[in-house]
């Protein structure tokens, strides 16, 4: 029998390898035998270690990006739905706005007594109920204070009596949506003769 011996250093032989990878190259398969002081996955304590600190810090990271994503779809979503509701605004003030004349042609057979009694009146009332529906509200009554922001002045009347402008008469109705004004109330402006 013949025994190995160690080979001479003279001796070529072939290099020791040892293959520390923790998958089999060969048949893609996670080896179970683990070297001698390594931890269970083929690392030293000290790479474990350096690993965990830069698993922690990519951990950190990746919620402060998930967190930031969540903001910004919350912002985005938001500003969506804002802009749908002023979009949603802006389509009925144009349908109100093209109503507006038939409207004042209503108003002003009322003011003359022609539409008491007759199926305008029916007309009338739907259409200020559809108005009602949708939030436009009518801007300029006689005796309110006149605001150029809602109001139109087209004439100006001095008068000893006023101590500030107020509107004396409408001439049109003026009407807002919401916060949108559709169309200012022109109006004869009372102001204190001194002015």
């Amino acid at each position: 029998m013949s025994e190995k011996q160690a080979p001479s250093p003279d001796e070529e032989s072939e290099p020791l390898i040892t293959d520390k990878r923790r998958i089999d190259p060969e048949t893609g398969d996670v080896r179970e035998d683990v070297s001698e002081g390594t931890e269970a996955d083929g690392l030293s304590p000290e790479d474990l270690e350096i690993l965990d600190d830069a698993e922690r810090d990519l951990v950190a990271e990746y919620r402060d990006r998930a967190a930031r994503a969540e903001a910004e779809l919350q912002n985005f979503r938001t500003r969506v739905e804002r802009d749908r509701q002023a979009n949603r605004e802006a389509v009925i003030a144009e349908v109100v706005r093209s109503l507006l004349p038939a409207l004042d042609d209503l108003d002003r057979a009322d003011a003359h007594g022609d539409l008491a009694g007759t199926p305008l009146e029916l007309v009338s009332q739907k259409l200020r109920t559809g108005f009602d529906r949708y939030g436009v509200k009518a801007v300029g009554t006689v005796g309110e204070a006149f605001d150029p922001a809602i109001h139109e002045a087209m004439v100006r009347i001095p008068s000893a009596e006023a101590t500030s402008d107020t509107v004396a008469e409408v001439i049109e109705g003026g009407y807002t949506l919401g916060d949108r004004l559709i169309r200012p109330a022109k109006v004869a402006v009372q102001v204190p003769a001194d002015q």
